[in-house]
């Protein structure tokens, strides 16, 4: 079964949280519209989140790579490749985590940081507040 990657994360344009639904296998955000309750595929929201979620991680890519590396307790060639390779094709990797999803703690852990989506009533972005990270212990 496929899951909806954010959900729980995902609000409408007036701060209504968006229920996922199930119609069949297939996820779908329930965004709120003046008492209409839209659906839209969850693949749809989720794409656009893992694209911009890519934009901002490759903006950063050498921190993110050295502080990934830091955690892993890594600082060799072979560790760096993977990771660059990783980020370069997260919006690639949404298959797969359509099928494990996030799990619940994770989106949990996120909401409390900040992560916010929110979608108009088509499930178009119209903005994600990140979670802010803070700066590595010098």
């Amino acid at each position: 079964m496929k899951h909806a990657l954010f959900e729980g994360l995902v609000f409408n344009e007036v701060g209504r949280p968006a229920e996922v639904v199930y119609l069949g296998e297939t996820p779908f955000y329930v965004i709120l519209d003046d008492g209409f309750r839209r659906h839209v595929e969850a693949r749809y929201i989720d794409k656009q989140v893992m694209r911009q979620l890519k934009q901002a991680v490759m903006e950063e890519q050498d921190l993110v790579t050295e502080s990934a590396m830091a955690m892993l307790g890594q600082d060799d060639l072979f560790t760096k490749a993977m990771l660059d390779h990783t980020i370069r094709t997260l919006d690639q990797q949404l298959d797969q985590l359509e099928e494990i999803g996030i799990p619940a703690e994770i989106r949990a852990l996120l909401g409390m940081m900040g992560l916010r989506i929110v979608v108009n009533v088509h499930g178009d972005i119209v903005s994600i507040t990140w979670p802010e990270i803070p700066p590595a212990p010098d």
